[in-house]
């Protein structure tokens, strides 16, 4: 069974712009703020998930190092046929370069 929470004396523009932002959505006032507790309650939850020392991108719980050492203990090995393909850092600076 859930827990109620109350909010008392909320200002009457900031309920507006809750009621607004719930249209928005299509969503019922009582629907947007449990929306919104959800997303507060995970980002507070995903905060604790750090990275591995010396990496700066996750993608989900694993770092991309990470990831990419499952595959290659996994017996993975890239196609020799990529190394030929252009780097997407590449391709951006190329575009960037033609404007």
């Amino acid at each position: 069974m859930g827990i109620n929470l109350s909010i008392k004396d909320v200002p009457e523009d900031v309920a507006e712009r809750l009621r607004r932002r719930a249209a928005r959505h299509h969503r019922s006032l009582q629907g947007e703020l449990m929306a919104i507790v959800e997303q507060a309650a995970r980002a507070e939850a995903d905060e604790g998930r750090q990275a591995a020392p010396g990496s700066s991108r996750t993608q989900g719980w694993k770092t991309i190092e990470q990831l990419v050492a499952e595959r290659e203990a996994a017996g993975w090995k890239p196609d020799p046929a990529m190394a030929r393909l252009p780097r997407g850092v590449d391709i951006v600076r190329a575009d960037r370069d033609r404007r």
